[in-house]
């Protein structure tokens, strides 16, 4: 069973804008804290944004400024707001997240593509 799932990805220009969402498969389970990565061919994944349960976010350098990650609670919902895209953004996006009472564990969803061409 898929805990994690993703969706938001798909083909943009270089300078579009792209809304990734990453929620809980399952209402019962509350999102705690969240990291949005990435995974290019070839390349080892790493860390995009990261957000705390309390709204403390951090962002790896090549995003700063373009990136920007939120959670709405109420909608137990953390988004990846990705402006500005670059053709070097492509990449398979994947929301790992840990959930509330269910311990340290962080859970992978199955990844959605973001592709920056023209």
């Amino acid at each position: 069973v898929q805990l994690v799932v993703e969706s938001g990805g798909g083909l943009v220009q270089p300078g579009g804008s792209l809304r990734l969402s990453c929620v809980a498969s399952e209402t019962i389970f509350t999102l705690n804290a969240v990291g949005w990565y990435r995974q290019a061919p070839g390349k080892e994944r790493e860390l995009v944004a990261a957000i705390s349960p309390a709204g403390t976010t951090n962002y790896a350098d090549s995003v700063k400024g373009r990136f920007t990650i939120a959670r709405v609670n109420s909608k137990n919902t953390v988004y990846l707001q990705m402006n500005n895209l670059k053709p070097e953004d492509t990449a398979v996006y994947y929301c790992n997240a840990q959930f509330k009472g269910m311990g340290v564990r962080y859970y992978w969803g199955q990844g959605t593509q973001v592709t920056v061409s023209s």
